[in-house]
C-alpha cells in the first residue's frame, strides 16, 4: 500500500468500526479464555499503552514498526512488541503514555506523530496488564534510536500485514505454557504472537479493505 493512499484513508481509519475481541481472537490459542470486562476489572490489571506507528519507506510504501524486546528476567523477555509500556504518573492520559514510550524506546519525537485513533484494549493474563493500543503515523521515515529496552527494530510492510500468507502457527514453550499450538504472524523471520498479534489482527481487519 502506498503511503499516499494510506494517508488519504485516515478519515475512514478514524471512523470505521473496530473488530474488537472478534478480530483479536483470530490470533490466540484455542485454550485462551475470553475474559469478561468484569473479571478483568476484578484482577486490578496494571495499565499500559502501545503505539502502532505507520510511515513511508524510501519508495513510498507504507511500513509499520515492531520492536524486539531486550532479554531480561521477565514474562515478555525477547518477544516482539509495539513500542510502549506502563503508565507513568507524569502521563495525563493513555495517548501520552504511548507517545512518551515511543520517544523513549526508539527516539521518535512525540510531536512529530499524528494519532489516528485508539483501538480495543488487550488483556495480557500472564503479566496482568491491560494494554491500550493507538494507531498513528509520521510523514517521513524516522531514524530510529533504540534504547536499552529494545534489542532490534523491525519494519513491516502493510502489504505483508494484510496478506494471509503471513499467518501461520507454531508450537510454543513459555514460562506459563508448554507445547501449545499458537497462531502467529511471521514477518522478517520473526514470530509475532500473543498480545501483539491480537492487536495486529484488529489493525489488519481495520485496514485490509482500504
Amino acid at each position: 500500500m502506498q503511503f499516499s493512499h494510506f494517508k488519504s484513508q485516515v478519515v475512514s481509519l478514524k471512523t470505521n468500526k473496530l473488530g474488537g475481541i472478534t478480530s483479536q481472537f483470530k490470533l490466540v490459542p484455542e485454550l485462551r479464555i475470553k475474559f469478561s470486562e468484569e473479571k478483568i476489572k476484578k484482577s486490578n490489571p496494571r495499565k499500559a499503552a502501545v503505539l502502532a506507528l505507520f510511515y513511508p519507506d524510501n519508495n513510498g510504501e507504507t511500513l509499520f514498526l515492531l520492536t524486539k524486546r531486550a532479554s531480561y528476567n521477565g514474562t515478555h523477555s525477547a518477544q516482539i512488541s509495539f513500542p510502549g509500556g506502563k503508565v507513568d504518573p507524569i502521563d495525563n492520559n493513555m495517548a501520552q503514555t504511548a507517545l512518551r514510550e515511543l520517544e523513549e524506546e526508539v527516539g521518535v519525537h512525540r510531536n512529530t506523530v499524528e494519532l489516528i485513533r485508539q483501538i480495543s484494549d488487550t488483556y495480557i493474563p500472564p503479566s496482568n496488564f491491560l494494554v491500550t493500543p493507538f494507531i498513528g503515523f509520521v510523514e517521513e521515515k524516522p531514524q530510529f534510536i533504540p534504547n536499552e529496552e529494545v534489542a532490534e527494530t523491525i519494519e513491516v510492510t502493510v502489504k505483508d500485514l494484510i496478506n494471509d500468507d503471513f499467518i501461520s502457527s507454531v508450537k510454543m514453550n513459555t514460562s506459563y505454557m508448554k507445547e501449545i499450538e499458537v497462531p502467529c504472524f511471521t514477518f522478517n523471520n520473526q514470530i509475532v504472537w500473543g498480545a501483539t498479534a491480537m492487536i495486529l489482527s484488529e489493525i489488519k481487519d481495520l485496514i485490509k479493505d482500504l
